[in-house]
């Protein structure tokens, strides 16, 4: 009877509890089984990151032109000494971080919006949504040549006719505008991979509070304020995080658009690296560039996951 309602720590009567030991056995048991299934594929990963980044390190630190052979030898750190001094770096750097930021804002911003907005049923909704969504699934060299010539075009393009006729005559966007339009391309392409994000975390929101705002006679600016925002806000942080990741390496809107151009108005650092290495043909100046590239993915990386993706449930 004394023992009827108390509860037995080992599960069963008679049984003792396993101890440190026991347990730390069970662990490297575990451990010898699965080792031998996962080492082939952590070993296969490792030299698919390691070499390239020992060949890229190694080559920074060496004269390697394509363009002069005869060129060779242990430079040290005459490539990096280059790109500080010579200002493309830096301007490279401030092109890049004007890109993420400027794209994610717009996509947070009307991602939010267009989520909060098909939230409510209406009529040709799925129609609507599709179309919202459709961009994304859009290579990024299409995306470009298709708002290049069909669209920002000042002659041929769409929105040069409609400027033109409502008297506003027509602008050469990547001539006057160029790093704006890369920016409004990029954006559109990300655009719909936020609104998914977003549009799915919005679903969860409790409706007894909307209800209960409506009531209190909130309007639909309050409760996208107060109430759809602040529930967006851990699916906001996953947007940032994976935009950001992506959005370093912007190239192909750059490519097929301005080239860089004019002068070095939208060359950021990828296409920085493209510059040195497929056309000047400096490899070692093209890895030096490489080199600083990782290491300020590794900064935006840190500062990333210090700041939001502390907000994410684990």
């Amino acid at each position: 009877m004394s023992g009827a309602g108390v509860s037995d720590p080992a599960g069963r009567r008679g049984t003792p509890a396993p101890g440190r030991g026991q347990v730390g056995r069970r662990r490297r048991f575990h451990l010898s089984e699965t080792l031998p299934l996962v080492a082939p594929s952590v070993l296969l990963l490792l030299v698919w990151m390691i070499v390239p980044l020992a060949m890229t390190l190694y080559f920074s630190f060496r004269r390697y032109n394509l363009l002069n052979p005869m060129l060779h030898g242990w430079a040290g750190l005459s490539n990096y000494r280059y790109l500080v001094e010579s200002g493309a770096l830096w301007s490279a750097l401030l092109v890049t971080i004007i890109m993420v930021g400027a794209v994610l804002a717009i996509t947070v911003v009307f991602g939010a919006v267009f989520a909060a907005l098909f939230a409510n049923e209406f009529p040709g909704q799925g129609i609507a949504r599709v179309l919202v969504i459709s961009p994304f699934f859009v290579m990024p060299t299409v995306s470009a040549l298709v708002w290049k010539n069909l669209l920002m075009n000042p002659v041929n393009g769409l929105i040069g006719y409609l400027t033109r006729a409502v008297g506003l005559g027509a602008v050469d966007w990547f001539g006057r505008l160029p790093l704006i339009s890369i920016i409004w391309i990029v954006a559109w392409e990300w655009l719909p991979f936020a609104f998914l994000i977003l549009f799915t975390s919005i679903q969860s929101v409790d409706e007894s509070s909307v209800e209960a705002a409506r009531l209190d006679g909130a309007g639909p600016i309050a409760i996208f304020r107060h109430i759809q925002v602040p529930h967006m806000g851990r699916a906001i942080s996953v947007v940032v995080m994976m935009e950001t990741i992506f959005l370093i390496g912007i190239f192909a809107e750059i490519f097929v658009t301005t080239a860089g151009g004019p002068g070095i108005a939208t060359t950021n650092l990828a296409f920085l690296i493209y510059q040195r290495a497929l056309l000047a043909f400096n490899v070692g100046g093209a890895s030096a560039a490489g080199v600083i590239a990782i290491i300020l993915a590794n900064i935006m990386a840190l500062f990333l996951i210090n700041t939001v993706a502390k907000r994410l449930d684990v």
